[in-house]
């Protein structure tokens, strides 16, 4: 006999917001399965009102209104048992944060949890990574966000060290990140990731995703630094309207992509990685297991 479970994930990003649902499945005797269900993506990009004007502006509270109703019906068609919404970089920075969790909760009933970079890399560590994470290798993982991107190091199968930079994609294509942090970076990877030889790098975020779609290979497969850095100048070459058109990217995706990629390979470059598995788990997948395990 299986026993499932609807749990449901709200991510509230920098870049977009997220709904998944997942299918818990246990089994007796065996490993807890957590199988996606659905994804819903709204590009409502919060990080450009936070880190330009330091506020989510009304005409965004409004969007993330709707995206929230139409969240919560999804929720209901679906019948997902247990639910829960985390904000993040954005939301942490708009000085009305605390007005628009009030808002969204009178208006919609959903509750925001604003989540801080410790927090979010530690959520984003308990995804499901054990079928990568090999007990004999090291890795670096490397969340790259609108508004920040976390660092986990993981050996022996057990995370190291993390830590969340603000350093993400809207942020750098509003030129909001000077070269103190990027030296910030560098000194953290290169300071951990010196004891260990061999580091191999796991990339998650939607741009790292689309780049290995693009790829078309198979998911277990990774992709070289020498692969990444030859895309990286590729879409480097092409206008915004040629990476909508020709390459089919959303338009809230044909911009942040470039920093995105520089963002993991310079990652790779300081912790000496030469290759980058891309399994598709992100924030949203933690929140479900951190729920169901009793971390959150």
């Amino acid at each position: 006999m299986i026993s499932i479970k609807k749990y449901a994930a709200i991510d509230i990003g920098s870049n977009a917001m997220r709904l998944l649902i997942t299918n818990i499945v246990e089994q007796k005797g065996k490993d807890t399965q957590f199988n996606k269900s659905e994804l819903v993506r709204v590009p409502i990009r919060l990080g450009q009102d936070a880190f330009t004007v330091g506020e989510i502006t009304p005409e965004n509270i409004d969007r993330m209104i709707d995206a929230m109703d139409a969240f919560k019906l999804i929720i209901k068609v679906y019948k997902v048992e247990r639910y829960k919404a985390c904000a993040t970089s954005a939301m942490r920075e708009a000085y009305n944060n605390k007005e628009v969790v009030h808002i969204i909760k009178e208006k919609t009933g959903i509750e925001i949890d604003i989540i801080d970079g410790k927090q979010e890399a530690a959520i984003i560590a308990s995804s499901d990574l054990h079928n990568l994470i090999a007990t004999d290798k090291t890795y670096l993982y490397v969340d790259v966000g609108g508004g920040s991107t976390e660092f986990s190091l993981f050996s022996d199968g057990k995370m190291v060290v993390s830590k969340s930079f603000k350093n993400g994609t809207v942020r750098l294509i509003n030129n909001m990140v000077n070269e103190v942090v990027w030296e910030e970076i560098e000194k953290w990877i290169k300071q951990h990731c010196e004891p260990y030889e061999n580091i191999t790098l796991i990339g998650s975020g939607g741009n790292i995703n689309k780049i290995f779609k693009l790829s078309g290979k198979q998911q277990e497969k990774p992709l070289s630094y020498m692969y990444l850095n030859s895309q990286y100048q590729y879409l480097s070459s092409l206008t915004y309207e040629q990476r909508i058109a020709e390459l089919g990217l959303n338009t809230d995706r044909a911009d942040v992509i470039i920093p995105a990629t520089r963002i993991y390979l310079n990652a790779m470059k300081w912790s000496g990685a030469r290759q980058i598995y891309v399994p598709k788990i992100g924030l949203s997948d933690g929140i479900v297991k951190a729920m169901y395990y009793g971390k959150i």
